[in-house]
């Protein structure tokens, strides 16, 4: 929390505060995700009167995001940067005089997160049978039949094959 006593009182007003972020995990409807690093906030609030309140920051994040093929955790940094305005009066971020910073943080980080995350470019994933990490070993599945519906788009490529 940052306390705004000084800038809610006068139209104006403008601080520049480096703040510590309690955030240890970031959570939202698809997860939990672990912060493993962060940097402190670089925030500055200004009373643009009327009563708003005009807020820009930025810190970095490094949160651990399951990789989307064979779900390892991957060490992704997000780069938070925001610019903008809200109500004196917002109670999701307001509190009596009181910033919540590690709110605005959380809710900031949902709009820079990625949209897959694969740890690394050539990831072969789970098998679909027994759910062996590729990536570790091959297992011994047969590979699942086919959607017959595939068939004669097999058929086109085994003609490339022959060529």
């Amino acid at each position: 929390m940052l306390n705004l006593t000084e800038v809610l009182t006068d139209d104006g007003k403008e601080i520049q505060r480096e703040v510590d972020l309690g955030l240890e995990v970031l959570s939202y409807r698809f997860g939990d995700f672990a912060i493993t690093r962060k940097t402190p906030l670089s925030l500055t609030v200004v009373n643009a009167g009327g009563g708003k309140l005009l807020l820009k920051g930025n810190t970095q994040l490094e949160v651990m995001i399951p990789c989307a093929r064979c779900l390892e955790p991957v060490a992704v940094r997000l780069e938070i940067r925001f610019d903008t305005e809200i109500e004196a009066e917002n109670r999701d971020y307001i509190d009596g005089y009181n910033l919540n910073v590690d709110q605005l943080v959380h809710d900031e980080a949902l709009l820079v997160w990625p949209e897959r995350t694969l740890c690394r470019e050539d990831c072969r994933g789970l098998c679909g049978v027994c759910g062996q990490n590729l990536n570790e070993g091959s297992c011994n599945c047969e590979p699942a039949d086919l959607d017959p519906r595939m068939a004669k788009v097999l058929d086109i490529f085994s003609k490339f094959k022959e060529v």
